[in-house]
This record gives structure tokens, C-alpha cells and sequence, in this order.
């Protein structure tokens, strides 16, 4: 069993969290801009002219989703921290019944998401929340979780709570995306194959090129020009190549001794380093091509003639990372086994390991993995980043041929052994994984849509005026 860690995915309406000096519930981006679902059960009616507020409401049930419930005072705060969002962006919206109906549709949205995760018993890793949680704490000034604490329930009591536990949702919701769009969205080695192949791939390089590029403007519009002027141009630029092509070139020398009695100022330079992923498609698919003090034809533009030297490359594509070749024993924990039991048993394997049992034996015999029971627990090769917070934090501390004492993720209870450690070159690895995320998201985006509409029409929703 691979502990692969949790990874957003994707770009649905979600809730987040927010914090100033105490909590608020706030809309994701995307609330407010998500269009209001067709059927009318779960539209909030725009013939009713007035306004939801503090003011004009009292609490009670807004919503019903499936057997839950959504409170008028949810939308109301919801509603407040989309503008107030929204203001911040310096866009502001007006409390409009549209407003109402996209936001509470964020919220029915939410919902649904929520009951999936509760029925699936989906859980995120504690390392992670506690990381973001850090995160919070940095950007409010303060330099532990025990400080922001303190400081969020001084404003509100029982804020940190709230916000630990709005954190979890979202996280919760991230991975319930991930496996449903995962599923829908196939990938093969032969797209891998054919992106890596074309020209938007280049884009995913972290190669940095120094290049020279200089412009031999046109002297009127290209569709107005002479024959006779469209080849002084090209003559201008050839000779400036030639010069180009000369090593340890002065550029502005080269430019000057080009430029004669051509009446336009050639434009251009040493542009520096920059990535391929900053340059037009069309600048960029040339440059890469290049070796370094090589320069390209005269390529023509509707502006000009351009000319581009490749004077120096920064190659950063190759990837070495650490791997660890770790084996496990897993003891679940669920609803078969308690986690006293669990740790019990855990504990009696590591006691047999200390008086000299074989770990691929009792790896083989008691594990709970099945992915890896068969193998004497063995993991294979491990990077940085494959596993959860708490194993690989365990992984890491552990010297090779020595085995960890036990410890627990939200898996079960865990013994790992380093059997080896390398540094190994992943870059055809990193480029095909970069090329599966690209492809990923060009796809994810309609897969998380169709999801979701998926998930509204087998749901109850009603909308109470």
C-alpha cells in the first residue's frame, strides 16, 4: 500500500477559512462566480425582492441537503465574506437575490461534499493541517500554534477549533475530488508520449536561456509595404546574423555597424536569463532549438525581422532527490480493530524484532497491507513527497538496515526498516510526471463539473423560501 499524500486538484466551489483577528467562514474564489444550478428545486426564487441580512432575517433552515441542513445565518455569512472578498479584489458586489442564489448554491455544493466524505470516513493527514495551521500562524505574526491559539480565542472563544476543524473539511474535500476525478480522467503513456513531443512541452523546461534578440522594425505597415522595402529589411537582418554569429560578439557594436543608412532604429539587446515558459510560444519553440552560440534565421513577424543568438543556458531540467528502499508493518486501525488493539499488537511485533525475529518474516505474517505483506513489507524505492507526514518524518530519522519503533499515521500503527538509501536521477520520471500534470489539468476542470452535476441529481435538495 502506497501512502500517497493529498493533493488539490481541483477548482470547485469550495468553503475556506479565514482569519483576521478572529474566525469567519468565507466562499472559495470560485463561489462567487459559480452559475446557479437549472433546476428549480435548487434555485433561491429571484422574484423576492428583499435582501437576506442580519437584519431583515431571522435564523432558521435556509436549505435542506440530503438530512442536513443549511441556516439562514450560513448564508448570511457567507454572503458577507464574499463581498468582503470581493472588495478586497476591488470588485465589489451588491447583496443581490443573484448573489444569494450562487452563494447558497456554494453552500448546497459544500454539502454534498461533506456527506460524501463522512460516508467514505475520509480523513487528512494531521501533519498537513498542522502545517497549514503553521502557515496561519506565520501570516497573523505569531511564532507557534499554541500563540495563534491564544490569539484567535482571545477575539472569539472557541475560534482555533472552529478553524481546525473548517481546515479538516476542506482538506477532506480535496482528497474526496482527487479520487473522483482521478478516476475519470485517464492518461495514457501514448498522451504522455505525444505531449512530451510537442511544442507546448518545451514550456514545462526550467532551462534558463540567455539569448540576444534584435528587431528590424519595418518602415511602414507589412500589408503596405514595397517588394524593394521588404528586402532591405532582409538584408538588414541577414547582415546583422552574420555579425551575430561572430563569438564573444559586442552586441552594441554589431547593431551599430548593421544599422547604416536604414532608416528605423534597430531595437533589441542582450535580453538576459529568462525561462522558455516566459517567452511567446512562437520566440520560444526557436530559442530551444538553439545551441548555445548559435543563431536562428531571420524569422518575420508582422512588426519586423528578428534575429536571436542563443549566448548562454543555465540547464536546471536534471532532477537527483534522496529515496529511501523501506519495507513496513501495517496493524489497522478500524472498525474491526481498536486502536488500544492495535497498538497492542504492534508493540508485540517490535518486542520480537528487538529479540532478533526477522522483520520480512513478521512483515509477511502480520501485516495489515496487503499491497506489501506479500513482499516482507517491502515499499520499494521511496521519494520525498510519495508518503504521508508521520511515516515519512520516520522514514527519514531512520539509518539504513535499522528498523524505527513504533509509531502511528492515520492508517495504523507502523514498524519501517531502511534498507537502503540513494540519491537518484528522476528527470525523464519528473518530465512525464510534469507532463501528466499538465494534461491532467486541461481535463480536470470539466471532470470536477460533470462530478458534481452528478452529485446534485442523485441528492434531495430543497430550497426553503
Amino acid at each position: 500500500m502506497r501512502l500517497f499524500s493529498l493533493r488539490q486538484t481541483s477548482r470547485a466551489v469550495l468553503l475556506t477559512m479565514s482569519t483576521g483577528m478572529g474566525l469567519v467562514l468565507a466562499l472559495n474564489a470560485q463561489a462567487a462566480t459559480i452559475k446557479p444550478a437549472a433546476t428549480q428545486a435548487t434555485n433561491v426564487s429571484t422574484q423576492n425582492a428583499s435582501r437576506l441580512t442580519p437584519a431583515t432575517s431571522t435564523d432558521g433552515i435556509i436549505a435542506l441537503v440530503n438530512d442536513n441542513a443549511i441556516l439562514k445565518s450560513d448564508l448570511i455569512t457567507a454572503i458577507a465574506q464574499t463581498q468582503a472578498r470581493a472588495q478586497a479584489a476591488g470588485q465589489p458586489l451588491a447583496n443581490s437575490p443573484q448573489l444569494q442564489s450562487e452563494v447558497l448554491n456554494g453552500l448546497i455544493q459544500r454539502e454534498l461534499q461533506l456527506s460524501l466524505v463522512n460516508r467514505l470516513g475520509l480523513q487528512p493527514d494531521d501533519a498537513a493541517i498542522n502545517q497549514r495551521l503553521a502557515q496561519i500562524a506565520q501570516g497573523e505574526g505569531v511564532s507557534s500554534l499554541a500563540a495563534l491559539q491564544q490569539k484567535l480565542d482571545a477575539a472569539q472563544s472557541g475560534s482555533y477549533s472552529a478553524l481546525r476543524a473548517k481546515l479538516i473539511e476542506d482538506a477532506s474535500i480535496q482528497a474526496l475530488q482527487q479520487r473522483q476525478v482521478s478516476s475519470r480522467v485517464r492518461i495514457s503513456e501514448q498522451d504522455v508520449d505525444a505531449f512530451l513531443a510537442s511544442p507546448e512541452a518545451k514550456r514545462l523546461s526550467q532551462n534558463e536561456y540567455q539569448t540576444i534578440h534584435v528587431r528590424v522594425p519595418y518602415m511602414d505597415d507589412y500589408s503596405r509595404l514595397s517588394e524593394a522595402q521588404r528586402q532591405q529589411a532582409l538584408t538588414v537582418a541577414k547582415k546583422l546574423r552574420s555579425r551575430l554569429l561572430q563569438p564573444n560578439v559586442d552586441v552594441e557594436a554589431a547593431i551599430s555597424a548593421t544599422q547604416g543608412d536604414y532608416p528605423i532604429a534597430l531595437q533589441g539587446g542582450d535580453m538576459g536569463f529568462h525561462k522558455a515558459s516566459s517567452l511567446p510560444t512562437e520566440l520560444s519553440s526557436q530559442i530551444t532549438k538553439l545551441a548555445v552560440g548559435e543563431v536562428s534565421e531571420p524569422l518575420i513577424t508582422p512588426e519586423g525581422i528578428d534575429i536571436v543568438k542563443l549566448a548562454n543556458k543555465n540547464s536546471s531540467d536534471k532532477k537527483i532527490v534522496p529515496q529511501w528502499n523501506a519495507r513496513h508493518i501495517l496493524i489497522k486501525v478500524d472498525e474491526l480493530q481498536s486502536d488500544s488493539l492495535a497498538e497492542q499488537k504492534i508493540n508485540d511485533l517490535y518486542e520480537q524484532l528487538r529479540q532478533g525475529a526477522d522483520f520480512a518474516s513478521l512483515a509477511s505474517t502480520y501485516s495489515d497491507d496487503p499491497g506489501s505483506a506479500g513482499r516482507g513489507g517491502d515499499l520499494g524505492w521511496v521519494s520525498e513527497g510519495e508518503m504521508v507526514g508521520p511515516f515519512e518524518a520516520v522514514m527519514k530519522s531512520t539509518s539504513v538496515n535499522d528498523y524505527s519503533a513504533p509509531f502511528k499515521s492515520q492508517f495504523g500503527w507502523h514498524i519501517l526498516k531502511v534498507d537502503d538509501q540513494r540519491q537518484q536521477d528522476v528527470s525523464d520520471e519528473y518530465r512525464r510526471d510534469m507532463a501528466r500534470q499538465a494534461l491532467f489539468q486541461r481535463s480536470a476542470p470539466q471532470a470536477t463539473e460533470d462530478w458534481l452535476q452528478e452529485l446534485r441529481a442523485g441528492a434531495y435538495i430543497q430550497v426553503i423560501e
